[in-house]
């Protein structure tokens, strides 16, 4: 028995979220790169629903995971020929874990080498 109400994920829903990771994403108008809130906005849903649906359904999961993963090729490629501004680019792919950090210690990383602040 399940409890709830019954999931709005249709076949329909499933074809779109398709087409918009399968390139779609290109001929809407406002959506310069593919992204979960670009889905939700064409399916009229929020992305709360979308995450839902994911965790609910393996295909529809695996969409969500390949427009995040087309985010990050296209935010790379575009920003690497200067498509999109530094800030912009910056902020898409700090989502996708890249950093501009630099961390200096005073050890090496196989630890045979650090300081001694003796007199």
């Amino acid at each position: 028995m399940t409890l709830g109400r019954p999931t709005k994920l249709t076949d329909e829903i499933r074809k779109q979220a398709q087409e918009y990771d399968d390139g779609g994403w290109q001929f809407i108008d406002g959506h310069n790169i593919p992204s979960v809130v670009g889905l939700a906005r064409v399916l009229k849903v929020s992305k709360k629903t979308l995450y839902n649906w994911g965790n609910s359904d393996d295909d529809f999961l695996h969409t969500l995971e390949s427009i995040n993963s087309e985010q990050e090729f296209t935010a790379l490629n575009r920003a690497l020929v200067g498509d999109y501004v530094a800030p912009i680019a910056k902020l898409v792919l700090a989502n996708h874990d890249y950093s501009d950090k630099v961390q200096q210690d005073n050890i090496s990383s196989d630890g045979s080498f650090s300081f001694s602040w003796e007199d």
